[in-house]
This record gives structure tokens, sequence and C-alpha cells, in this order.
């Protein structure tokens, strides 16, 4: 993508930080955050930054393309408020996708989840029964009823990429996370730091652990593409928890035994495993993860080697 002007709403965030300033190499970039999990601090110079809601009025929406990263991201967030969670995730939505096409925008490119897919070990297609066990996930699912709706009734270009475990380390834009990151930036964070990474349950549960800057390319690829409906962005190859902390022991020089805790997420609505089928998105784009899970581990260590 070259030439263009991109908002990226969440564009404080992890992927939205990430994306913004691969973005802003070859184009004119805002990035647009409430500041809740984002920050300036995670993006370049070179990128117009916006402190500002989603729920808002006069959005910076006179763009070529808007990514909409911008949400609540997890199932304690929704919890602590689902009235909140519901109206940044599903209103902001649409007040971002409603302003964009009063600009004259007509391509959008969005998060969702691949939470709706339950606990999987086999890849899961995009056609496949999806499930809204969460308010997280349905106000996921919203998202994507709603992008329907604007294709349908205004022709607009949307494409909505269900996320399976994005992570990069404490390394780069994920740092500001915290106790909201990904677990192999916990996980890897608490063993340099000499202590005992702390396990939901056996461990044994698994993820598609999917590097930020494969789901970056993914992202452009969508836009580049004007991608209509979903679409996974996964490796389709999963990692239970106790193999993530070995392989992290391994490339820190550690040896520290994991501690098993009880999971505050109960059992009926926690997903214990996920796995991309993302065959789709390479149809479509050619897209293909290229960072392997080893090259990602070293990725994530390499600051505290």
């Amino acid at each position: 993508m070259e030439d263009k002007r991109v908002l990226v709403t969440g564009g404080g965030g992890f992927i939205g930080a990430n994306l913004a300033n691969k973005l802003t190499e070859n184009n004119d970039v805002v990035a647009l955050d409430d500041g809740y999990l984002g920050t300036s601090e995670n993006v370049s110079d070179d990128v117009e930054y916006v402190e500002q809601s989603v729920l808002d009025d006069d959005l910076p929406t006179d763009v070529d393309v808007v990514f909409h990263l911008a949400a609540l991201s997890s199932y304690a967030m929704h919890e602590d408020n689902p009235t909140h969670g519901a109206r940044v995730n599903v209103e902001g939505f649409v007040n971002t996708v409603e302003q964009a096409r009063d600009d004259g925008c007509d391509t959008v490119v969005y998060a969702s989840t691949s939470s709706i897919y339950g606990s999987r070990t086999e890849p899961s297609p995009e056609d496949m029964d999806v499930t809204v066990n969460t308010g997280y996930e349905a106000s996921k699912m919203a998202r994507e009823t709603y992008a329907k709706y604007f294709q349908n009734h205004y022709d607009l270009t949307l494409a909505g990429m269900r996320f399976f475990s994005v992570y990069q380390g404490y390394g780069g834009a994920e740092e500001h996370k915290g106790e909201y990151a990904n677990v192999i930036a916990q996980f890897a964070d608490d063993l340099a730091s000499g202590d005992a990474p702390k396990l939901y349950g056996d461990g044994e549960q698994t993820r598609d652990f999917t590097h930020v800057d494969d789901i970056v390319r993914g992202l452009v690829l969508a836009a580049e593409d004007e991608l209509n409906g979903v679409y996974n962005l996964g490796t389709g190859e999963a990692y239970d928890f106790n193999t993530v902390v070995e392989m992290l022991n391994d490339e820190l020089g550690t040896d520290i035994e994991p501690e098993y805790v009880e999971n505050p997420i109960p059992e009926d609505v926690y997903v214990h495993d996920t796995c991309a089928d993302f065959s789709k998105m390479r149809e479509a784009t050619g897209w293909e993860p290229q960072i392997s899970f080893q090259e990602g581990i070293e990725l994530v260590c390499a600051p505290y080697t």
C-alpha cells in the first residue's frame, strides 16, 4: 500500500501501533486511540496521533482506508462493565464506519476474533458454526453482522479479520498491555525476572500463536485486495502452555518450573484450544505466516539476552 491516507483506530495499542508504524513508511497515517491501553509512545514520529474515542463525533475519517482495531479486547474487560464493552466494540464500530462512509471512504478492515469458534484442536475454517459465550465474543459477532449490513445496504468493502493468539513480547508495543498481554510475553518476562510463570489448570491448553508482523501483513493485504467477508489470520499450528514455557526456558537459559493456578475464567466459557485454517486468506491474497514459532520465541526473548 502506497500514497494512501489511512486511519488506524486503536492506533496506540499493540496491533494498531505495529500497523501504523509499518504503513507510515509509504503512506499518510493517522493513529486514533482513547488512551485506555494505547499510548503515543508506541507510534513513530511520522504518525499523526489523535487521542479520541471511537464513540466521538468528528472522527478523522476523511481517508482512503480505515483499519478499525479499537476495542476492549478481553473477557475480563467486558465482564467488568458489559455495557461499556458493548458501546466501545459495537457502537464504536458502527460510529466509525458511518463517519467513514459519510466522508467517502468505502474500504474498512476491522478486528474480529477467533474466540467465536469455541474450543477446537482441529483447524477452524470460517464457514463452521460459531458460538457466543462471552460479552467480548458477542461484541465481535455484532461487528460481523453490522459489516454485512454495511456491505449489503451501502456497498461498502469490509473485511473482518479473525485474529488468533497475537504476540510480540515486551520488546515491542505489547508491553503496555501488562496483564492483558499475550501469555508468551508474560511468561517470558516472568522467567527473565526469575519468577515462575502462572499457568491456568494443567497448562495443556493450546493456542495458535501468531506473530504480530504476520498479522500486520494480513491486514494490509486485506485492504489492498479490498476483501469482503471474514478471514482467519493464524498459523495452523498450536502449542500448549507447558511447551511454551519449556521453549522460553531454553531460549533464555533459565530453568524455572511454572506455577499451576486455578483458572479464574469459568470452564464453560474458557476457550481451551485454538487453531486456524487460513486457507481462505491464502487463496484470496497469497498470505501465509512467515515467522515460525521458534523464530517468534527468539524474537520475544531477544531483549533479555
